[in-house]
């Protein structure tokens, strides 16, 4: 993969732009004399995660304000929306307050350490039958996905890939029985950091219950090319974080996005044309929602308004 492509020359990326489109359009079987074909339109979402200090009907009518199409609910622990703690009549009340809202609930958000004894892998499955058992609950005519990152480090990814794809086994066996589809995400920091480590994931553990998360903020502090990752990771991609960041792998700082360098109607032409089945949604870090001066209906307008410009600029058809 091409580094230092983050500041490569206009005319360089309005290339590759094009190298890129031809090779997903190919991929797509949308070359040749094939009749130009309608693009599935970009759903753009917002992950509760970011609205924390916000009760959920209030923080779902913000979302559907500002003009996102869905949203991602966070249930990990200590959460309000914590899936071990919510009672049945609480699941009532969230599934009403979501249909009310008219958004679409796109996902759960979980943050399961894979690694670690056999007590935490049995209390991970646990949690992952409950997140399955909620995503039917809320949403029984379309299921979320339940999205997590794997925990780890770096420089465990050698010695632990091997014990990694088998603990995934009995997650994606987890997730069929609850018929949901569980989307991993890499992270800068984390054992599983880099898109060719997380395409060798889930072909090794081969199972249509196990996808990718994609989150490009985690790659570019790693020099990496978008349409480099996109390209290697698309096929098992089926849900998008976005955010900006700022640094390096060793020392960094996520934004929001706009914030950064990212080229988004750039970043999203490429989801477009390569036919991206799921949804768009903004992710904001801790880093910025910990700060005492944030505001998430602030940080949810200003990114909505980054993604919908970028999203203008999209072709209908191919």
């Amino acid at each position: 993969m091409k580094l230092d492509a983050r500041s490569m020359p206009r005319r360089r990326r309005f290339m590759q732009q094009a190298a890129a489109a031809s090779l997903l359009l190919t991929a797509a079987g949308l070359c040749g004399d094939e009749p130009r074909q309608l693009l599935r339109p970009l759903t753009l979402g917002f992950s509760l995660y970011g609205m924390k200090s916000l009760e959920v009907p209030r923080a779902l009518k913000a979302c559907r304000d500002i003009g996102y199409d869905c949203f991602e609910l966070p249930v990990m622990a200590d959460w309000p929306t914590d899936v071990a703690r919510l009672t049945a009549e609480a699941r009532s009340e969230l599934k009403r307050q979501i249909a009310d809202s008219g958004l679409r609930l796109s996902a759960l958000m979980e943050n399961l350490p894979l690694l670690g004894d056999e007590a935490r892998h049995r209390a991970n499955l646990d949690r992952l039958k409950q997140a399955a058992v909620l995503a039917h609950e809320l949403a029984p005519d379309r299921p979320p996905l339940v999205e997590t990152v794997l925990g780890g480090r770096p420089e465990q990814w050698p010695q632990v890939k091997e014990e990694m794809a088998r603990r995934l086994r009995d997650w994606a066996s987890v997730a069929e029985l609850g018929k949901v589809v569980l989307a991993v995400k890499a992270h800068v920091s984390g054992a599983l950091h880099r898109p060719d480590a997380a395409v060798w994931l889930v072909n090794e553990v081969a199972s249509e219950h196990l996808k990718l998360a994609f989150d490009y903020s985690h790659y570019w502090l790693q020099g990496l090319d978008m349409e480099d990752c996109l390209r290697a990771m698309h096929r098992e991609t089926v849900f998008v974080h976005v955010k900006d960041a700022e640094g390096d792998a060793q020392k960094f700082r996520f934004l929001l996005p706009g914030q950064g360098k990212t080229d988004y109607a750039l970043f999203l032409r490429t989801l477009a044309i390569g036919r991206f089945p799921g949804d768009v949604v903004v992710e904001v870090s801790s880093q910025i929602s910990s700060r005492p001066d944030y505001d998430p209906i602030a940080a949810a307008r200003s990114s909505f308004a980054v993604l919908a410009a970028a999203r203008k600029k999209l072709p209908t058809h191919l």
